[in-house]
């Protein structure tokens, strides 16, 4: 049986005089019907729709906009090149204005038609192709430099270019190329585990300055010294400085899409610390500290084991307690907002212009924190979003009907503000179960456990039996920290099968992955 590569409805009242056209569009392999008034066409595509319809815009009886006009109305997805002998612009915006997808210009030449057809009929698959083959010759290109990278800069490029990718493929999931990047996300994971490991100890136990960029990364205790102090003691602009919980690098480049048109935007990065959890990762944002500088001035951070709430509720105090350190002076109080429900954060959106007010405003969104716990406890919202692909959507979903984007909108009409966003860790989706021998008192994390001979095998996890030397706190003498690498969770060898399937597919953070711990400081300026 013969196959057609698309249903062509071709419509004008001199359809003898393209009878070549035709024959060259049949020749490629298109199916083409005929008709000759704005009645038949209506009638035959009602029938039997077509792919694609051209579309005289001059015909007796029904013209081309009124034929147009029942077209859409019958099959408005159907594209309708109007091919017409006119370009006054008015008639050009009421055909625009009725979803024409392109025009053609009378008389026209086999070359236009050919590529208007393949535009709507073969541009998919077309692209598809595209999109494969470079990501292909791309895949070779990024192997190779994964195993060169030596430097945090490295694989900072590394991973935009990976997520650009995941994008690229999110819009062409027809090329079947999903697994390719899946092993890669894997196998450049593996190695940056090895790298973070490698360098971890000595960036912690460097300070971190302009000169030595390249050796030591910016870490979370250098964030509000390095993007957002400056500003302040330049005194000249108001600073709005969010800290979006739990938000990865694509899920900011779907946020980031959204502000293009409001503001200058620029991006830069840091690498989160360890563990990439809330206690340890924001408290070190807002303190300016490492988590056993911070535990020294505020111990009952480590009282409330796992309590994130009761950890992190010193928040305000630090970012003071940071600004006397830093000798930074602010005009008025400092003001700070939590943000953990919709109605709250409604109200926030209402009265964000007062605030803009403020010499310094920091704002905590815990949304997005909130989205990966409950699609990793809802069975509906896993469904929903099955994979990262689908987690991104979920995301923008979330972003355009938010009131966080109220409070950008709002925040874009002010003169003379800077607002600098950036978050305390990312996630990942845990899919590999990693056995944890430990006792009672050991933590209940998943991805990074502390106790007494806490254990793990060494590729699934980074061993930290000294705390001191990364500082962190050092809960007694015996304390020993596990960090999950890769896309591992821990799992105790009672009823182990039963919390791997459990766990399984579910996002969450505080180990060492690409996705937790490379993350942006981004600075916006209304435009």
């Amino acid at each position: 049986m013969s196959t057609t590569k698309g249903n062509i409805l071709w419509v004008d009242d001199e359809i003898d005089l393209l009878k070549p056209h035709i024959m060259l569009l049949e020749q490629r392999g298109y199916s083409v019907r005929t008709a000759t008034n704005g009645f038949d066409a209506v009638a035959m595509n009602t029938e039997s729709p077509a792919d694609l319809i051209f579309l005289d815009e001059m015909m007796p009886g029904m013209g081309g906009l009124e034929t147009l006009n029942e077209l859409k109305t019958r099959t408005p997805a159907t594209p309708v090149v109007m091919v017409t002998k006119s370009e006054e612009e008015d008639l050009m915006e009421q055909a625009i204005g009725k979803k024409i997808s392109d025009y053609l210009t009378k008389p026209v030449n086999p070359t236009q038609v050919l590529l208007a057809v393949k535009k709507f009929l073969e541009g998919k698959q077309i692209r598809n192709e595209a999109v494969s083959r470079d990501y292909t010759q791309e895949f070779a290109k990024m192997s190779r430099e994964l195993m060169m990278a030596s430097k945090a800069s490295d694989w900072i490029e590394l991973y935009n270019k990976l997520v650009a990718w995941e994008f690229e493929l999110d819009a062409h999931p027809e090329t079947g190329m999903e697994e390719t990047l899946m092993n890669q996300r894997r196998e450049m994971n593996a190695e940056f585990c090895k790298f973070f490991e490698r360098n971890y100890k000595s960036w912690v136990n460097t300070i971190y300055s302009g000169d030595n960029r390249d050796d030591r990364p910016a870490l979370s205790p250098d964030i509000v010294d390095e993007w957002v102090l400056p500003t302040l003691r330049e005194g000249k602009q108001n600073v709005v400085f969010f800290v979006i919980d739990c938000m990865r690098l694509d899920q900011w480049l779907i946020m980031e899409n959204e502000l293009r048109n409001l503001y200058k935007i620029k991006r830069d990065y840091h690498l989160g610390i360890i563990p990439s959890a809330t206690p340890y990762a924001r408290n070190s944002i807002f303190s300016g500290q490492f988590p056993a500088e911070f535990g020294k001035t505020f111990p009952d951070t480590w009282t409330s084991d796992d309590d994130e709430h009761s950890q992190n509720k010193d928040e305000a105090l630090m970012l003071k307690m940071q600004l006397e350190r830093r000798k930074v002076k602010l005009r008025g109080d400092l003001k700070y907002i939590k943000i953990i429900d919709r109605d709250f954060g409604a109200g926030i959106a209402d009265n964000i212009m007062t605030h803009a007010k403020n010499h310094l405003t920091a704002i905590v969104v815990n949304f997005v924190d909130m989205l990966a716990h409950t699609r990793s406890d809802s069975p509906i919202l896993k469904e929903i979003a099955p994979d990262e692909s689908a987690y991104r959507s979920l995301t923008r979903s979330w972003f355009l009907h938010s009131s966080l984007l109220d409070m950008f909108r709002s925040l874009a009409k002010v003169p003379n503000i800077k607002i600098v966003v950036t978050t305390d860790h990312g996630s990942i989706r845990s899919l590999r179960g990693a056995k944890v021998l430990g006792d009672r008192e050991t933590s209940t994390s998943l991805r990074y456990k502390y106790g007494r001979n806490v254990k793990a095998e060494e590729k699934q996890a980074m061993f930290i039996r000294k705390p001191d030397e990364y500082k962190l706190p050092n809960r007694s003498v015996t304390t020993n920290y596990i960090i999950a690498k890769e896309d591992y969770y821990f799992v105790y060898p009672t009823d182990y099968h039963k919390y791997l399937n459990y766990y399984k597919d579910t996002f969450q953070h505080g180990g060492i992955s690409l996705e937790e711990l490379i993350l942006p400081v981004v600075t916006l300026e209304p435009k």
